[in-house]
């Protein structure tokens, strides 16, 4: 079934595209989803190499409670407003089967305490840290958990925002201010790093505003990428937390100068969320593309036979002349914080006798996998493949002999092709403008806008009420320019970058 167009509807294109290429789908729990395998891997894949890097910069992962007393959101104000309106809450611990009614909550198994499904684990992780955190020898704590999270999200979308859905979060102790601000500004630097080279993504990076940092944060720092429909995704967030958390559950450690000090503390994140940035970014009225180097299948191998013994011809040129061909392909990714890093070329050879070769390059096209060999006894004979990049649809007939050649360039030529496409539409669509017309007229064109603020809370609701624009960061090069703020028209130093958003 074809895709609705992104040009007719973006949003019908989306959900289409995400049932159709088998990443995931609604379950019989409202407003959760179910990861599918093909969607799962491609997940796997932005885990393990997002995962390297953490491990990288000194980071271990860790395993915190899904269960958190209610008690410990009530220690940090800011916290608790945050997460309040979102939070699933445990009062009872059995079920029973009372005969007549059928199964019900056994009112005599109350909870003491009542429990909150975890939205984020700033709390509990804070109160862990207060055992193990005794001397500044215990400090630096660098710790990543990879979990599922409820937000018990009334609108909800497949990836986009779902009431659980898979993250990492990142929760670090420091002796000192200094020391854990440079800690949040790297790992915001490792998501840049990550979205740029590994998920050819191209964002905006800079801070929150006030109104828009993280439940208990002193700063928040952002990627901001830009969908094809114009509006912003959050990517990641990286927050500097002060000494918010370390008073809230008096995480006190003895410095150098043998006096009790409160610690410092970051959190940071990454989401499933990145999955619906995947397909925003990249794909296009045929489904998704994935750019290699998070992609779980580089190479598929479409056989075409109509005899048995075309079948066996078709199966052992295969199996002799191209696999060992692909299986000596070196694909590398150039990362900051990982060097060059190697990615094992992953193939796969669709022997379907119960689907036709048509149906197959549908299937693969909406499902983004970077390239496509087609091979029928005419090829064979001529001991040539036909090859498809997935990016540009371009087709050309290769000697198998140069296979490996062929497919050692386009990888990573396909991987910068998606990058600088990426960056091209981001960059042709943000604007910078000094009237309030310009600037509802730039967000009702689906534009990414550099616009003067006067810095005040009031003012950005008010934006945000009259427009649906929010300030998506203060981008990390803006420069000092005086200007007059396009609301109100007061003194401002600096252009924010403001858009309608996800």
């Amino acid at each position: 079934m074809a895709l609705t167009t992104r040009e007719k509807d973006f949003s019908a294109w989306y959900n289409e595209l995400v049932e159709q290429a088998e990443l995931a789908q609604s379950s019989a729990v409202r407003g959760c989803m179910v990861i599918r395998p093909y969607g799962y891997a491609i997940w796997e894949n932005m885990q393990k190499n997002l995962d390297a890097m953490f491990k990288k910069t000194g980071h271990q992962n860790a395993y915190f409670p899904l269960f958190i007393p209610k008690s410990f959101f009530s220690k940090e104000a800011k916290h608790v407003d945050g997460f309040a309106k979102e939070a699933a809450v445990v009062t009872h611990y059995r079920l029973r089967n009372d005969g007549k009614w059928g199964i019900e909550v056994d009112p005599e198994a109350k909870l003491e305490e009542e429990l909150i499904v975890r939205p984020t684990s700033e709390t509990i992780i804070w109160n862990t840290y207060k055992d193990w955190i005794q001397s500044y020898r215990d400090l630096p704590i660098l710790v990543n958990q990879w979990a599922n999270v409820v937000r018990w999200e009334m609108r909800t979308r497949l990836f986009l925002r779902s009431a659980e859905f898979l993250w990492q979060e990142g929760h670090t102790a420091h002796a000192t201010a200094q020391e854990a601000f440079e800690e949040t500004v790297k790992m915001r630097k490792v998501y840049q790093d990550f979205f740029k080279n590994f998920l050819a993504i191209s964002g905006v990076a800079g801070e929150k505003s006030e109104n828009e940092r993280f439940a208990g944060a002193e700063n928040t720092y952002t990627i901001e990428a830009m969908m094809q429909d114009g509006k912003a995704l959050q990517s990641c967030t990286s927050h500097y937390l002060g000494q918010n958390f370390a008073k809230a559950f008096d995480v006190t450690f003895i410095n150098k100068d043998n006096k009790s000090e409160l610690v410092y503390a970051t959190s940071w994140g990454a989401s499933t969320r990145m999955m619906g940035g995947l397909i925003m970014s990249h794909g296009d009225d045929k489904g998704l593309i994935v750019p290699p180097g998070i992609a779980p299948i580089h190479v598929v191998i479409v056989p075409i036979w109509k005899t048995d013994d075309e079948k066996a011809m078709v199966k052992t040129f295969i199996e002799k002349k191209i696999m060992p061909q692909l299986e000596a392909v070196n694909f590398t990714i150039q990362s900051e914080f990982l060097g060059d890093v190697t990615i094992p070329l992953q193939m796969k050879v669709d022997r379907d006798d119960q689907k036709s070769p048509g149906w197959k390059f549908n299937q693969y096209e909406l499902q983004g996998v970077p390239v496509r060999i087609t091979v029928g006894p005419r090829d064979v004979s001529n001991g040539g493949v036909e090859m498809v990049r997935r990016d540009n649809g371009v087709k050309q007939t290769v000697n198998v002999v140069d296979l490996q050649k062929h497919v050692d360039v386009m990888l990573p030529a396909i991987q910068h092709s998606l990058l600088e496409k990426n960056e091209s539409m981001r960059v042709k669509n943000t604007v910078t403008v000094d009237s309030y017309e310009e600037f509802t007229k730039a967000l009702d064109e689906g534009k990414f806008v550099m616009a003067h603020w006067d810095g005040t809370v009031e003012t950005e609701e008010l934006i945000k009420e009259e427009t649906k624009g929010t300030i998506r960061c203060i981008p990390q090069d803006t420069t000092e320019e005086l200007g007059k703020c396009i609301r109100t028209g007061a003194p401002s130093r600096k252009r924010v970058l403001f858009a309608r958003a996800y």
